[in-house]
Parts: C-alpha cells; sequence; structure tokens
C-alpha cells in the first residue's frame, strides 16, 4: 500500500505543489527587507564592534602599558610597545590591532584594568586592502575621541547590571 501511494504522489508533483504553495503564501505577506544605510536593525547591547582606546578627562590616554589585553588575546591580534616616561609612568609607543586576526570575543576589554581598550557598537567599517583593518593607536585614539559620548553611556548602562 505504501510503495502505490509513494508512486501516486510522485506521479500528481505532490512535493512541487507544497513547494508552490509556501512560494505564494510569503509572496504575499508583509516584507521585512531593511533598507541598510538609511535604516538601522536593532542592536544587541552586547554587540562587540569596532576597538577604541580611550583618554581620561584631563586628555591623558588610559592606556598604562600593562600588557594583559596582549597576553589574553586567543587570537595573538594586538601588539604593544611601551617605554618608561619621565615621571616613571609607562605609556604605549605601539598600540596595534589587527582587525583580520581579531575574533572579537572581549577578553582584552574585560582584562583592561584601567577600561582603556573598548568595543564599540560600530559595525561598518572596511578596509579594501589587508593593511587597511590594522588599527594604530593613533587610529584607535581617534575612534575614541569621536564616540566617547556613546562609549562613557554604555560603561553606565552596563554597571547598572553588574
Amino acid at each position: 500500500m505504501n510503495r502505490i501511494k509513494s508512486v501516486l504522489s510522485s506521479l500528481m508533483l505532490f512535493e512541487l505543489l507544497k513547494g508552490m504553495a509556501l512560494t505564494g503564501r510569503y509572496m504575499f505577506a508583509r516584507k521585512i527587507t531593511v533598507q541598510f544605510p538609511e535604516e538601522r536593525t536593532p542592536m544587541s547591547p552586547r554587540f562587540r564592534g569596532l576597538h577604541a582606546l580611550r583618554r581620561y578627562p584631563n586628555g591623558e590616554e588610559r592606556c598604562i602599558a600593562c600588557k594583559l589585553c596582549e597576553a589574553v588575546c586567543p587570537a595573538m591580534a594586538i601588539t604593544i610597545e611601551s617605554e618608561q616616561r619621565e615621571d616613571n609612568t609607562r605609556r604605549t609607543t605601539r598600540y596595534d590591532i589587527d582587525l583580520t586576526k581579531c575574533i572579537f570575543c572581549g577578553m582584552c576589554e574585560e582584562s583592561c584594568p584601567v577600561d582603556s581598550i573598548v568595543e564599540t557598537r560600530i559595525f561598518d567599517y572596511h578596509g579594501e586592502k589587508r593593511g587597511d583593518l590594522v588599527y594604530t593607536k593613533k587610529m584607535l585614539l581617534e575612534v575614541g575621541d569621536k564616540y566617547e559620548a556613546q562609549i562613557a553611556a554604555d560603561r553606565a548602562e552596563d554597571a547598572k547590571f553588574r
């Protein structure tokens, strides 16, 4: 009996009709396409995007060159070089993040004792060549300066949940 049923269903093209019915149902349904540059989809508060280096309110960079972020990075995407200043504090001379290696895990952000390196909500950045996605200290500080208000607001909201 099952054999006869399967032969009849294949001759009647039952699967094709089921597929056409499904297509017809979605053809006339409300569309959910987002016109990207003009419209943005809702973003999770835990989204991790482009990195930024932050400064203190007096303008001094926060990074103390402890190199914890470099040590904890599982992808080894961070390179830090430092030197001692006249006032016996350490500061970075080189802070590079290779975004082609980075897996955006957030471990660098969690390990930073002074909240210097953060991952922002920025997701629409690009590079045309591989070298374009190696962010230097200067570039990271510029991102931090530009989006400091948003970063500070995100940090304040995160503190509520901790």
